[in-house]
């Protein structure tokens, strides 16, 4: 692979393989919990509903921070998904204890998705732009998704 190709995308190789390393840790604690309850217990229930629920939504980050990134800029959409990865460990965290504690980690997660899928959204318009009017507002919108994917840390 050349190099000015993987200098495009590092960081969301990085991120991705943080995201599978995490997959892991969540499907080792259902194993694990599996093995300590012979039967099927309501603590067992919730852990395998928390790895349901965030295998369910693990796709559709996959594909919007790889937009993101290739459509407009690596950097803020890899510190969107390491956002989106702490967000989900505490969903887990919390599905695991009461389901009203995951609450705010399903709910910034959404939030989360919702930046990066607005982001695939100004990079493609911005493709276009270029394409056929010969507009090229790149490094404006890099800057402003560089300063709003830190407002994505307020609550």
């Amino acid at each position: 692979m050349e190099s000015k190709v993987v200098e495009n995308i590092y960081l969301l190789v990085i991120v991705t393989l943080v995201s599978v390393l995490q997959n892991a840790f969540f499907a080792l604690k259902v194993e694990r919990e599996c093995k300590v309850q012979k039967s099927h217990s309501s603590a067992f229930d919730r852990v395998s509903c928390a790895n349901r629920n965030c295998m369910d939504a693990y796709p559709t980050f996959l594909a919007v921070m790889w937009c993101a990134g290739l459509c407009l800029s690596q950097a803020p959409a890899a510190f969107s998904g390491m956002i989106y990865l702490v967000v989900r460990q505490k969903y887990f965290i919390g599905y695991m204890g009461q389901n009203s504690q995951s609450t705010p980690g399903y709910l910034f997660g959404k939030r989360i998705l919702s930046f990066l899928f607005l982001m695939c959204i100004v990079g493609i318009f911005n493709y276009l732009l270029v394409r056929y009017f010969g507009s090229n507002y790149k490094d404006y919108i890099e800057t402003i998704t560089g300063a709003a994917s830190a407002l994505l840390l307020i609550p």
